[in-house]
């Protein structure tokens, strides 16, 4: 079957490990099922496995890809929940959690395997395009202000950095739950897009703000950390969910952090019961996830580099 693959791991030149070519399909066995893929989405956990963060070079060649949607041996539209062992399901009981492709083959391919457990009914009201789009970027977001930010209707939340995958799908996400949204970018053009798309204003990255907010949603990291920081209300709430710009902030503020009494929450995907409940908001509210581009598979490479270089305004959809 033909897949996008990490074929060798290049810490400085990523997508010069990524190869576009035939790979066995997967096996069924026991608890497992094999989906044929109908669409998947790209997230930026694809850059990093190619430079060999969570990938190891005794795993390669390794299809990439954490997100998919389609059917199921039995005919099901199914969407996968991309996260392997959280309960045992389909895993010895000695191996740790695992995102797809850091254990097992992922999604960029005509088919898929994934315990069983992990597959959720696909609504009926999302096309496999924008359902393909749940499982990571929007699955984080959804976390991220709903299990872990502590915030409630009417309250000012900073989103960092519009136009990624997790950006876009936070400003939508807090919007449908009545929160005032902030962004921040160093693009005019994305900015203006994420006020269309719901956002109540959008500043320069590192700008004053008119006043401080009661939590930011940080995925872009160095560059923004001490920025983020200081944009919050005494006893406000930084969750972090990422860091493309580089793990290490120049500055750890951490005297602002205990004097102002400020919580810093990391935050990793989420759960499968997180993804139903993201996927019945989409059903019943008439969300739907930000789709940049759907590109064929055979042009991965493209979606690769767009993303790489930030070229993005919400997902990017790969078709098989």
């Amino acid at each position: 079957m033909f897949a996008a693959y990490a074929a060798r791991i290049a810490p400085d030149d990523p997508l010069s490990g990524l190869e576009l070519g035939e790979r066995p399909e997967p096996e069924a066995r026991p608890g497992w099922s094999v989906v044929t893929v109908k669409a998947a989405s790209l997230n930026h956990h694809d850059l990093w496995s190619l430079r060999g963060v969570g990938l190891s070079g005794d795993k390669l060649p390794m299809i990439l890809g954490c997100d998919a949607a389609g059917v199921d041996e039995d005919g099901n539209e199914v969407v996968l929940h991309s996260v392997i062992g959280q309960t045992g399901h389909g895993v010895g009981p000695r191996e740790p959690r695992s995102i797809l492709t850091e254990q097992y083959q992922g999604s960029f391919a005509e088919k898929v395997a994934v315990p069983t457990w992990n597959l959720l009914p696909k609504p009926a009201e999302l096309s496999f395009e924008e359902a393909a789009c749940l499982p990571t970027a929007w699955l984080t977001a959804y976390r991220m202000l709903f299990t872990n930010a502590g915030v409630k209707p009417g309250d000012t939340v900073l989103v960092q950095g519009a136009g990624g995958g997790v950006a876009t799908a936070l400003i939508v996400l807090g919007k449908a739950a009545g929160l005032r949204v902030w962004t921040t970018s160093r693009d005019e053009a994305k900015g203006a897009r994420a006020v269309a798309l719901g956002a109540d204003a959008w500043f320069p990255s590192g700008a004053r703000l008119p006043d401080r907010v009661d939590a930011v949603m940080e995925t872009v990291g160095a560059a923004t950390w001490s920025h983020s920081i200081k944009s919050l209300k005494p006893g406000g709430t930084l969750v972090i969910s990422g860091a493309t710009s580089g793990p290490n902030p120049p500055a750890a503020e951490l005297t602002r952090i205990f004097f102002l009494e400020l919580r810093v929450v990391g935050s990793t995907m989420g759960t499968k019961e997180e993804l139903a409940g993201l996927l019945a908001l989409c059903q019943t509210a008439g969300v739907r996830p930000v789709i940049d581009s759907v590109l064929p598979l055979a042009d991965a490479r493209e979606g690769f580099a767009r993303m790489e270089k930030g070229d993005v305004f919400g997902k990017i959809v790969l078709k098989p």
